[in-house]
């Protein structure tokens, strides 16, 4: 049986499933999910993350995370995270560029936040003989100090998605048409957790929460306002949700999130304001291409340049404009750092 017909069988059974509940079946199922089944990254997948753009990606934000580390008094024991690594690029990487930063290392304990089997093992041949500890979800971090990274994470976690109406709210539900699944509005009704919305949307506009953002936030922000430590989210999105911004990848194209579930990757833009809200902590806010630039890509740029030399050289350059041009991924992409309120933001994000 496929996943669309496991989840067609379910709202036949149960009625209309919420977005939220239909994008954890595609992504999350043990046996059919997206990410439990395959390596999405890449040219031969269906995606390409920034870490697997340049080496760069990954350096810089390991040693604004080191220098946050050492701005705090270089703490004896701290908790090292990724959540999501991905194909472990990224970790590999800030493991790099941090070996050079003393004592680092030795107090640092690595934990990867990675729910896909297959993806762990990736992880695992990327960042070598470190030792690492890997978990199913953020809150089994230790309580802490924690620097933590967390890159294109936050836009994969389910979304419930609600059309303003003059009585309220209708929420976007999943139902059954002949052999299609086809998204419909529920019947309007107030729903509280939005009453903050009323005055800055009007009618027909949609916006989109993200509940399992929020506690995940909140867990990274807690820790980090008792013990000390600093997060850095690099995601899509902007300050505030607005629009519809569903979406399903697939082989690099665009397609229908409701086709084929479990063979696409589901996103949506990330909300950076509830997240900032949801922490308890201090936070900054800029876009990627403005971070890389404050932590030096153009000098780390300048100095892979020097001893390389044609088709090396133009995919170094056209690694870094991809990185940084706003007609890329420069300010579609965003930067949010939390940090405790007495402690300077971590280098880049301010």
């Amino acid at each position: 049986m496929s996943l669309k017909a496991l989840i067609a069988d379910r709202i036949t059974a149960q009625g209309p499933i919420s977005l939220a509940d239909y994008m954890a079946d595609c992504l999350l199922h043990p046996r059919y999910g997206y990410y439990a089944t395959r390596d999405p990254f890449g040219a031969a997948g269906d995606f390409t993350t920034a870490p697997e753009i340049s080496q760069m990606f990954g350096e810089l934000l390991g040693l604004s995370l080191a220098q946050s580390w050492l701005d705090q008094g270089a703490p004896a024991r701290f908790t090292l995270a990724e959540l999501g690594p991905g194909r472990g690029t990224l970790m590999a990487d800030l493991l790099r560029a941090t070996k050079a930063v003393p004592g680092f290392h030795a107090a640092m304990h690595l934990h990867l936040v990675e729910a896909s089997p297959v993806l762990r093992v990736r992880q695992r041949a990327a960042i070598g003989d470190c030792p690492a500890t890997w978990l199913d979800d953020a809150a089994s971090l230790p309580d802490q100090s924690l620097f933590l990274v967390a890159n294109e994470f936050f836009d994969a976690l389910p979304i419930r998605q609600f059309t303003r109406h003059p009585q309220g709210w209708c929420e976007t539900l999943i139902g059954v048409t002949g052999q299609d699944l086809t998204p419909g509005l529920s019947a309007p009704h107030p729903y509280p957790p939005l009453d903050h919305r009323l005055p800055d949307t009007s009618r027909g506009e949609i916006v989109e929460i993200s509940p399992l953002s929020l506690t995940i936030a909140s867990v990274i922000g807690q820790r980090i306002a008792r013990h000390g430590g600093a997060a850095l989210i690099i995601d899509y999105g902007g300050w505030q949700s607005r629009g519809d911004t569903f979406q399903a990848m697939s082989q690099h194209q665009f397609t229908n999130p409701f086709a084929d579930p479990g063979n696409a990757d589901l996103t949506a833009h990330v909300d950076f304001a509830a997240l900032a809200a949801a922490s308890p902590t201090a936070h900054a806010y800029t876009t990627q291409a403005e971070a890389l630039h404050r932590l030096g890509i153009v000098q780390r740029t300048a100095t892979l340049a020097r001893n390389l030399h044609g088709k090396p050289l133009a995919d170094l350059a056209a690694a870094s404009h991809r990185l940084t041009a706003a007609s890329e991924m420069g300010t579609l992409f965003k930067v949010l750092a939390l940090h405790p309120a007495d402690r300077p933001a971590p280098p880049g994000s301010a």
